[in-house]
């Protein structure tokens, strides 16, 4: 069954990681969060159940697309009404609903702010999951 785990932040956390918000992390800050983050993700590929995951870029960098009025609208990022967004994901191929949240409770175990901002587990529709028991 596939699950997707998804990472949380903010604008103000990428800028803090990078150290450009006046204060910043620790210079340790960013290389703790990679080694972290990079022994979770070879943990569960050596265990077979991750099937992707990626980071993502600064909020900055993001661009949304709808509709106003029937006129297409594109509005560059970061999002006033948005104070956290999507920050990476993990798709993992596991048991049960059960290990997705094990697994993704591992992740708020992660130093500095990715850990704040918590995770989500959603099933990915088109696995082999039966959402009807979760």
């Amino acid at each position: 069954m596939k699950y997707m785990i998804l990472a949380y932040g903010s604008q103000q956390d990428y800028d803090s990681l990078a150290g450009k918000d006046g204060a910043g992390a620790s210079a340790e800050e960013p290389a703790e969060i990679d080694a972290f983050l990079s022994g979770f993700t070879g943990d569960l590929a050596a265990s077979g159940e991750l099937v992707d995951a990626q980071g993502l870029a600064a909020p900055v960098l993001a661009r949304r697309v709808h509709l106003r009025d029937g006129v297409q609208v594109v509005t560059d990022g970061p999002f006033a009404e948005t104070e956290e967004v999507a920050a990476g994901y993990w798709i993992v191929d596991c048991v049960s609903f059960d290990r997705a949240t094990e697994i993704a409770a591992r992740l708020i175990q992660a130093p500095g702010p990715p850990a704040d901002a918590g995770v989500v587990i959603r099933p990915v529709m088109g696995s082999e999951n039966d959402t009807d028991d979760i």
